[in-house]
């Protein structure tokens, strides 16, 4: 008897077993929190801004002057090359607990063990980056338009990058003028952080963020100052 109750009751149990194994990935993945982000100042480290000067020590003068997360953006670096700065960068910043994304490379992001990825409109889906980093990495999308940053909340961005809130110079195909209106427009539809990007300077900072910004993200503002320290300061004074 007890036989035969045991052969019934064990295909039961191992079809239970399956279900769950096969729920067992995404029960990991929700169980990870994703680390807390300071938005206030991000540093869009570009390749070609640094020019001959080394971009990993801009990187850590920076983040010791009150940078609250670096981004890495390295458009026209070979993968190997980008790796290895990558690599250097996150060891940097580890050791100073400041978080490291990387800009459109999940590739990379994933290879040097960094925080999150930054992705463009016509970079790898959100859908898909999100299955290769799952929920304990950040990921951030550009958006110029309200529909942009519906979407991308819709579809599980950690943040948005609105802009460019003014002209900038950094872009080679510059979007739409997003305006201090248009900020204030994406802030009104979405509840994610938006870091404000495009043209921000210590003058304009602290009107971006009346605005609706949680943030600002730059590159010129620092890269482009003669003493990227005393540049990182300055905008922190004027963020607060």
């Amino acid at each position: 008897m007890i036989l035969g109750i045991f052969s019934k009751v064990s295909p039961i149990i191992h079809e239970m077993k399956r279900h769950l194994e096969e729920l067992e990935p995404n029960v990991l993945e929700l169980s990870v929190p994703m680390k807390p982000i300071d938005w206030k100042l991000c540093l869009v480290a570009d390749t070609e801004a640094a020019g001959t000067r080394d971009i990993v020590s801009i990187i850590e003068g920076a983040a010791g002057a009150g940078a609250t997360l670096i981004q890495l953006r390295g458009k026209n670096r070979e993968t190997r090359e980008l790796l290895d700065l990558a690599l250097r960068i996150s060891e940097v910043l580890n050791a100073k607990k400041v978080p490291f994304f990387i800009n459109d490379r999940v590739d990379i992001a994933l290879a040097c063990g960094a925080d999150g990825v930054h992705l463009g409109q016509q970079d790898m889906p959100l859908l898909q980056a999100r299955k290769l980093l799952g929920r304990e990495r950040v990921i951030g999308i550009s958006v110029n338009t309200i529909r942009e940053a519906l979407a991308a909340e819709r579809d599980g961005a950690d943040y948005i990058g609105a802009g460019p809130v003014y002209f900038t110079s950094s872009k080679d195909k510059i979007p739409a003028i997003l305006g201090l209106e248009g900020l204030r427009a994406i802030r009104e539809k979405v509840r994610i952080p938006i870091l404000a990007i495009g043209g921000i300077t210590r003058q304009n900072a602290r009107v971006v963020i009346s605005a609706g910004a949680d943030g600002i993200a730059v590159i010129s503002a620092i890269m482009g100052e003669e003493d990227p320290i005393a540049a990182t300061k300055s905008l922190i004074s004027a963020l607060s």
